[in-house]
């Protein structure tokens, strides 16, 4: 088994080996992964925090040992806060927020052989619940993205996802996973801010997920990052005065 560590701002995750395959997730700086299959330009990868799998340019990731790799799994990560931030090493490196910073210690963190210096504003752990809604406004207005996961372009279950991650919570990657996790509330009234509500299809299938507001209100990744009404028939859009989506259940995660 190889070891592998993102060295880029975001990295495309496809669902095949091939430049044209669909996005299916992106790989963040410092995230670090299982190297499952390579091959001569892609390799197939599983994502430590979230068991996510699929295939990246190799030009995109560096090489670690078992050792390294175990290492950062036993750490808490630290993550970046800011939108937008560099870190500083030879070169400047842009990054998004949400980025994680291995063995970050008085402002320095290490990739691979290379070491950084980051003066930015950094989370690590758990706090409370309520920065749960500090956290998803970080993302109002971020454009939709298949598969994306960073402010200038996200899906709805990578949004509810790196919201919770930037508060130490794991969340699954895809909004069917993430329904399976926590505890099933009976009415929006037992919900908290920060809960997730989500959403099926005429088939029941659920394709959906929005992070609960106070005043029955939800922020959700449709179009944008947008916040709407929700009540117990599902999310209602007053620009377009229609449900948009159907809701199926409310679960409270922490």
């Amino acid at each position: 088994m190889r070891y592998g560590i993102a060295q880029l701002a975001i990295t495309p995750m496809r669902a095949e080996a091939a430049d044209a395959s669909e996005m299916i997730n992106q790989v963040l700086f410092g995230e670090h992964f299982k190297v499952l299959e390579i091959r001569k330009k892609w390799s197939k990868i599983r994502l430590s925090h979230d068991k996510y799998e699929g295939w990246i340019c190799n030009k995109q990731w560096e090489e670690i040992d078992k050792t390294t790799y175990t290492e950062l799994d036993q750490q808490i990560p630290t993550l970046t806060t800011d939108l937008l931030d560099i870190v500083k090493g030879e070169q400047l490196q842009p990054i998004v927020i949400g980025s994680t910073l291995p063995y970050f210690q008085d402002g320095s963190l290490k990739i691979g052989k290379k070491t950084f210096q980051l003066e930015g504003h950094t989370s690590k752990g758990f706090t409370e619940k309520s920065a749960l809604v500090n956290n998803a406004m970080m993302y109002l207005n971020a454009p939709y993205l298949w598969g994306g996961r960073n402010p200038l372009g996200i899906d709805c279950s990578g949004f509810t996802q790196m919201v919770y991650r930037l508060q130490g919570v794991e969340l699954p990657r895809d909004a069917y996973q993430q329904a399976e996790v926590g505890t099933t509330l009976s009415f929006i009234e037992e919900s908290e801010a920060g809960d997730l509500a989500f959403f099926d299809n005429a088939e029941g299938k659920i394709i959906h997920v929005g992070i609960i507001l106070k005043d029955n209100y939800i922020i959700h990744a449709s179009g944008k990052v947008r916040i709407d009404r929700l009540d117990q028939e599902g999310i209602f859009n007053s620009e377009e005065r229609t449900h948009t989506h159907k809701l199926r259940l409310i679960k409270s995660i922490i």
